[in-house]
C-alpha cells in the first residue's frame, strides 16, 4: 500500500511525522484481538479481561483452529494499517487463553512486537518470554510447592512444569477469569427478574458440571448431592439445578430422576435463553460442584454463600484452589446439613479487575495506554 503524505506543519518537532500523530496517536491502545480455542471457558477469560479493560466494543476473535490463517491475517492488518497513517490508530492488545492458543499468541508477538501486546491467560509451561505478560492461577505452580514436591517422583521433577517461580510478567489470580461483574450481574437482573424474582427465598441455585482430570468422579457423587439437597431442601424457598455441557448423563439422571418431580426443583432442560445469569443474580447461595474453577470463581463473584459439593474428591493443583478458598472464608463445603436460610458474606473475588489493573501498569512500562 502506498502511504499516503499528509501536509508537514512549519515545526522544528515534527519533522517527517504529522503533527496529530506527535507523542500520542502510536501509544494508545484501541483496539483488541482475542485468540480463542472454541472453547467457551477458555474464550469467556479472554472475553472477561477485555470487557474490564473497556474495549469489548473494539475487539475481534479469531480461533485457533485457523491458527496459521490468525497469524498472517493480523499481522498483514498490522503492517497495511502502518503504512497508511489515515488508518493506522495505535498498537492491538492480543489476548489468548488455553494451551491450543499458545503457538498462535506467540507467532504474532515474534512477526509484530512493536506493533502488539500480547497477554497469555493461562500457564504456557514455558519461555514465558514469548508474551509481554502472562495470566495465570496461583495453584498452577502448585508443583514448586513444598507439598507439590513430594507427590511427585525425583526422576519426573525436570518433565514437570512450571519450573520456575513467576517473574515479574507473570499475574498471579486465585481462580478463572471471566466476564462477571456488578454491572453484568445488574443487566442479568434486571433481564431475569419477571422470571426469578417472584420465586420463594431462599432461592438456591445448583450448578453441576462434569468429571475432569483433577476432579474424578461418577453418579456416586450424584447420589451423594441429591441426598445433601433432600437435607436441605426444608430451610430453601426454591431451588434451580443446572447442568453444564460437560456433566455425563450417569450424573444428570441420577439427579432428573431424584427432582423432576418436586414443585420446589426447578431443573433447567438445556433450551435457550440459559438462566446462568439470571441465576448469579438472583441466587441466595449456590452449590457447585469441585470440578469447574471457573463455575466456583464466578460464584464466588457474587459475594454470596458458596457451597461446593466434591472438593475432597480433588486432587494436585485443584485440590490446592480449594483448599485457597475454603481458608480465605470464600466458600465451604456441602455436607447437607446447611441452613440455607442463614445467610454468610466474604470478600467477593476481583480477580478479573485485578488482572485488568496489572496490565493497564505493564501498558504503562511500555509507554501505552489505554483509550480513554
Amino acid at each position: 500500500m502506498k502511504p499516503i503524505r499528509l501536509p508537514q506543519p512549519d515545526s522544528p518537532t515534527a519533522v517527517g511525522v504529522p503533527e496529530i500523530f506527535e507523542g500520542g496517536a502510536h501509544s494508545v491502545v484501541r483496539r483488541a484481538v482475542v485468540i480463542g480455542n472454541g472453547f467457551a471457558g477458555s474464550e469467556n477469560q479472554s472475553l472477561g479481561l477485555v470487557r474490564a479493560l473497556g474495549l469489548y466494543d473494539q475487539h475481534v476473535l479469531y480461533v485457533s483452529s485457523h491458527a496459521s490463517s490468525s497469524v498472517y491475517i493480523i499481522c498483514l492488518d498490522l503492517i497495511a494499517l502502518e503504512d497508511c497513517c489515515f488508518c493506522w490508530d495505535g498498537p492491538l492488545l492480543v489476548v489468548a487463553s488455553g494451551r491450543d492458543t499458545i503457538s498462535v499468541a506467540s507467532s504474532i508477538k515474534r512477526l509484530a512486537s512493536e506493533k502488539v501486546f500480547v497477554i497469555q491467560i493461562q500457564h504456557p509451561r514455558s519461555r514465558l518470554n514469548r508474551f509481554d505478560l502472562v495470566i495465570t492461577p496461583r495453584h498452577d505452580y502448585y508443583v514448586l510447592t513444598p507439598e507439590g514436591q513430594k507427590q511427585v517422583p525425583n526422576f519426573m521433577l525436570r518433565w514437570i512444569t512450571p519450573q520456575e517461580p513467576p517473574d515479574e510478567h507473570v499475574v498471579l489470580t486465585t481462580g478463572a477469569l471471566h466476564q462477571i461483574d456488578f454491572s453484568t450481574l445488574r443487566s442479568a437482573a434486571s433481564a431475569w427478574h419477571d422470571e426469578l424474582a417472584p420465586l420463594p427465598k431462599p432461592l438456591l441455585v445448583v450448578n453441576v458440571g462434569g468429571p475432569a482430570r483433577y476432579c474424578r468422579y461418577g453418579a456416586d457423587l450424584a447420589k451423594q448431592l441429591s441426598d445433601f439437597l433432600l437435607s436441605v431442601l426444608a430451610t430453601c424457598g426454591s431451588v434451580r439445578i443446572s447442568f453444564s455441557e460437560k456433566t455425563p448423563l450417569k450424573v444428570s439422571s441420577v439427579i432428573v430422576k431424584e427432582f423432576a418431580q418436586n414443585p420446589k426443583v426447578y431443573i433447567w432442560d438445556g433450551e435457550e435463553p440459559n438462566p446462568y445469569m439470571g441465576h448469579l443474580a438472583w441466587a441466595d447461595a449456590f452449590v457447585v460442584t469441585a470440578d469447574s474453577v471457573s463455575m466456583v470463581s464466578e460464584a464466588c463473584t457474587t459475594g454470596k454463600p458458596v457451597y461446593v459439593m466434591g472438593a475432597e474428591r480433588c486432587t494436585w493443583k485443584l485440590s490446592e484452589f480449594h483448599k485457597s478458598l475454603k481458608e480465605r472464608g470464600v466458600v465451604r463445603p456441602f455436607t447437607g446439613s446447611e441452613d440455607i436460610s442463614e445467610s454468610w458474606s466474604y470478600p467477593p473475588l476481583n480477580d478479573t479487575a485485578e488482572a485488568a489493573r496489572r496490565v493497564v501498569e505493564a501498558l504503562a512500562q511500555r509507554d501505552l495506554t489505554l483509550r480513554p
